[in-house]
């Protein structure tokens, strides 16, 4: 077999000119429709155009053109079926031997802000899609590329055989199919959201290879990093990596977590986290005076772990980050002196965010959880409570400075592995107690950590109390507020304790376990 026909219809012609040319070249009659014919017979490609070949118009703006028998049979007709042939031969259609398509920029067209739903629609392709199946579906005859990046292979192999080998047409056909699957799945996840099913009888997602990864949690576990076509800012998947190694599986998990806990801050704010769960944040007027907090939280776990800031990175700061080992730094953005500071160590990841969403502004997400042999879509939790939500149960009420501190617990405790207690004092978190089998465990680990620091401080849990034997825990540590859920069939246990202690305790209604 040889190539002898190719049909030419693509919508990105990067690169689309030499291609075809190279085709030519070789004898190849290259067949085209609408811009790309005329971009071809521009540039002095021979070319014929669609209409030659199925004797027919293109009509409808273009809608209808490839969709014809002259087309389909060229490119489905098995040729080693001696019913196709005689069936080819009565009707005189020839043979296509190879399709080079690629689709109407459906995902550029939706991620214009000011898309009309006209627009949306008009940018779904058909004729585009069915080429590619047909062409991939018969992969043992049919060249078929989707993607400029194999226009010099199949130029090289028809340059020295003539044909294409079985094996690239098999590789070049699984990637038709993901990509036209990725494609539908675009449209119908935009299509559903129009029409208000976010979660339907089947559940299509796409997403883009960001890069492969050395391994996954572990050495011997295989991975890759993936993104949403989509992705918002402010986010890993969108961060640009400025300085140090490639991020390692650990690596962005870790800094996801501690992107999601920094989002919950308008005023700078700096998170640090080791192994999905926050060792230390804090709050202050500057993000110098925030990172001096969130470390003094934990000295000893931020070392080896992630920090995220919500403001830029000055040379101030950066000297006391660049005084321990931290994995990766992450800011909207540094100052030219505190890069120069930070990049002096070699392998720190050092990644720009850019520009962050108000907390305020946050908006809800899918998150889709793997299990064996299915998956569990949830929306994400972004949900934030003012001092206006919450109820005091206690016969004494939390001062000013004590309310401050319980919203400020309550923001970052639902971002800590359940089950979860964490103390803040002084805009910082003081202890952390994650994903413990009972709460008074998680309570005693936070405890424990906080030290001399916990008299004074409030607790945040992310679950209602089952029974008083934590608030009993934490009056004796010196606590002087709880912010809690509330809703336990012993919640009056609970207040009871607070009440015979001199705690206030503040109800919120909204649990926020994290698995």
């Amino acid at each position: 077999m040889a190539i002898r026909r190719a049909l030419i219809s693509v919508s990105d012609k990067t690169g689309i000119v030499e291609f075809s040319r190279a085709l030519a070249e070789q004898g190849v009659q290259i067949i085209s429709t609408g811009g790309t014919f005329n971009l071809l017979q521009k540039e002095g490609v021979p070319v014929i155009g669609i209409s030659d070949v199925t004797g027919f118009p293109e009509i409808m703006d273009g809608r209808v053109k490839t969709l014809h028998p002259a087309v389909h049979s060229g490119l489905l007709a098995v040729r080693d079926n001696e019913e196709h042939q005689k069936a080819m031969k009565e009707l005189g259609l020839e043979y296509i031997d190879l399709v080079v398509v690629n689709l109407y920029p459906f995902k550029e067209t939706i991620a214009k802000p000011d898309v009309t739903y006209e627009d949306a629609i008009e940018n779904i392709d058909i004729g585009g899609p069915t080429m590619l199946r047909s062409a991939a579906k018969n992969h043992a005859f049919v060249t078929v590329v989707v993607d400029a990046g194999d226009y010099a292979a199949v130029a090289e192999e028809l340059k020295e055989g003539g044909d294409t080998t079985l094996a690239t047409r098999k590789r070049l056909a699984a990637k038709v199919f993901r990509h036209t699957a990725a494609y539908d799945a675009l449209i119908s996840d935009y299509l559903s959201k129009q029409t208000g099913e976010p979660l339907p009888e089947t559940y299509t997602i796409t997403y883009e290879k960001v890069q492969d990864l050395r391994y996954g949690e572990n050495p011997h576990q295989k991975a890759a990093f993936y993104s949403k076509p989509l992705a918002a800012t402010g986010n890993v998947t969108t961060a640009e990596q400025l300085h140090g190694k490639e991020l390692s599986y650990n690596n962005i998990n870790d800094a996801n977590a501690a992107l999601s806990i920094l989002k919950e801050f308008d005023e700078p704010a700096v998170v640090a986290v080791k192994h999905m769960n926050p060792c230390g944040v804090g709050i202050g007027a500057t993000i110098h005076e925030a990172y001096q907090k969130a470390y003094e939280a934990d000295p000893t776990s931020i070392f080896g772990g992630i920090v995220a800031a919500n403001r830029t990175i000055g040379a101030d700061t950066a000297e006391l980050l660049g005084g321990i080992f931290l994995e990766i730094i992450i800011a909207p953005d540094y100052t030219p002196e505190a890069f120069d500071i930070l990049a002096k160590k070699k392998n720190i990841r050092l990644l720009k965010l850019g520009e962050l969403t108000a907390a305020a502004e946050r908006k809800s997400e899918w998150v889709v959880t793997s299990v064996d042999g299915g998956m569990l879509v949830q929306e994400s939790d972004v949900h934030s409570i003012t001092e206006a939500d919450l109820k005091v149960v206690t016969e004494r009420q939390p001062t000013p400075e004590e309310l401050k501190q319980l919203l400020f617990g309550w923001k970052v405790v639902k971002h800590v592995k359940s089950n979860a207690i964490l103390l803040a004092k002084d805009d910082m978190t003081v202890g952390v107690g994650a994903g413990q089998m009972n709460r008074v465990g998680a309570a005693r680990i936070a405890i424990e950590q906080a030290g001399e620091k916990a008299v004074g401080a409030v607790l945040a849990s992310d679950a209602f109390f089952p029974m008083g034997d934590t608030v009993e825990l934490a009056a004796k540590a010196g606590i002087k507020a709880i912010i809690q859920p509330g809703g336990s069939i012993k919640d009056e246990e609970s207040i009871a304790a607070a009440n015979a202690n001199g705690i206030a305790m503040v109800f919120t209604s909204v649990r926020h376990f994290k698995h």
